[in-house]
């Protein structure tokens, strides 16, 4: 069923719809238009246009894969990202016991293209969502769903939705990541409660605990690694009370990408439970990683003897204006960039087929369809130059762009990823 969704998805026409494709390819179907290898540079693409390189993205996909097994880590990277459907088979590929995600719809996504294991890393109360959770679960029994609860009234909410399901939803107690944090239960004595709940339910079925060490206020070293091992003993202490009793695996999760080594670390420390643990890393922006946010905060920085990431995205953007010799405007903004968290950087020039860095040139603002540049005696920047930009956040990059060139160093596209948001 997988392989024939993702090759149902090289049948679309290529047309209008997605931006940067070369105009003289509209009546090509996307696998066509891959078999032809054009050159992302000479071969039509308009800008601006967003590529992910092939090289990096591999390079990705090896390391994580590689961190994992050699930490005993299960890894199911937070699909929410790209909500790609063809990386999710390579990361699944590459090893992934299954995809987290964050909210229904992307499980639906998900679920079309024949995703087997979901940890769904939020709550779920909406009645309609959860009949239809319902309804995978009863119809396909290799379906694994897990997902988060986090209150007494959650779990009600969820037992009045699934009156009359033939299978029981695995939920697995949030713990917060401390006062202020985002959701979660805040503390031990409620997780015990919230636990009981589950354990009234005929709908529910009580596998783990899990949350996400991001949200620790002021994260350090000490504060998360310190969290973390609440978790873990969260956990022992609802094996000790007999709650993880019937079952044949326990799941203990947690990790983005800032912290992934403490959960390595302190998952490492977990000791001999009634049934065999399940430690499942849920990293998810190291697929693309970037030039900014998780570049400074990834954990091979602390840690580069076990690995590291590549930025793999470059957005494209072809320069349109030059009014002064301290100024310049691309043809790229905020509906091509991502710029929640850091503004794009100015990372290399190409003029006639020449690529060289671009020294002297600090993206400082963005407008809807422009990037406004700055630039110093150092630039060498004139009209029609395309200036290769790197992107911080890859989960606001990808949404922006629903296909995506891959291409190799030379330019050569050899695939396109299609987005689901």
């Amino acid at each position: 069923m997988v392989l024939d969704a993702l090759a149902r998805l090289a049948e679309e026409r290529v047309g209008h719809r997605f931006k940067g494709l070369p105009p003289d390819a509209a009546d090509l179907t996307v696998g066509e238009l891959a078999a032809q290898r054009r050159n992302l540079f000479t071969d039509g693409f308009t800008t601006p246009v967003l590529a992910l390189s092939a090289e990096r993205l591999e390079h990705n996909l090896a390391a994580l894969e590689t961190y994992a097994e050699r930490h005993g880590l299960a890894f199911a990277p937070h699909g929410k990202t790209s909500m790609a459907p063809q990386l999710f088979q390579r990361q699944i590929e590459r090893g992934a016991w299954g995809v987290t995600l964050a909210v229904p719809h992307q499980v639906r996504v998900a679920r079309e293209f024949g995703v087997e294991r979901v940890f769904l890393a939020n709550e779920l109360v909406d009645a309609a969502a959860l009949r239809w959770v319902a309804a995978e679960l009863d119809a396909d029994p290799g379906f694994r769903f897990v997902c988060y609860v986090d209150s007494v009234r959650g779990v009600e909410l969820m037992e009045a939705a699934l009156d009359g399901a033939s299978r029981p939803v695995d939920v697995v107690v949030e713990l917060a990541a401390g006062e202020g944090a985002r959701t979660g239960v805040r503390t031990e004595a409620e997780c015990a409660a919230v636990a009981d709940a589950v354990a009234g339910s005929r709908a529910l079925r009580l596998v783990g605990v899990a949350g996400y060490e991001g949200e620790v206020p002021q994260a350090d070293p000490e504060r998360v690694r310190a969290w973390l091992r609440r978790l873990v003993a969260l956990a022992v202490d609802f094996d000790e009370a007999g709650r993880f009793a019937a079952l044949d695996e326990i799941v203990v999760s947690a990790g983005g990408s800032a912290w992934f080594d403490a959960v390595a670390d302190v998952f490492a420390e977990v000791p001999e439970l009634s049934a065999p643990v399940l430690k499942l890393l849920r990293s998810g922006a190291y697929v693309s990683h970037d030039d900014g946010h998780y570049q400074r905060l990834t954990p091979f920085n602390r840690v580069p003897g076990e690995g590291g990431l590549e930025p793999a995205f470059r957005l494209w953007t072809q320069v349109v204006s030059r009014p002064s010799a301290e100024q310049a405007f691309t043809n790229a903004g905020k509906r091509d960039a991502a710029y929640d968290l850091d503004l794009p950087v100015a990372r290399v020039v190409r003029r006639d087929g020449v690529e060289r860095p671009a020294t002297g040139i600090e993206v400082t603002g963005l407008s809807d369809q422009h990037a406004w540049l700055r630039t110093s005696s150092e630039a060498d920047l004139e009209v029609g130059d395309w200036v290769g930009l790197g992107l911080s956040h890859p989960c606001t990059s990808f949404d922006k762009w629903t296909l995506i060139p891959v291409a190799e160093a030379d330019g050569t596209v050899v695939d396109y990823i299609r987005t689901f948001f």
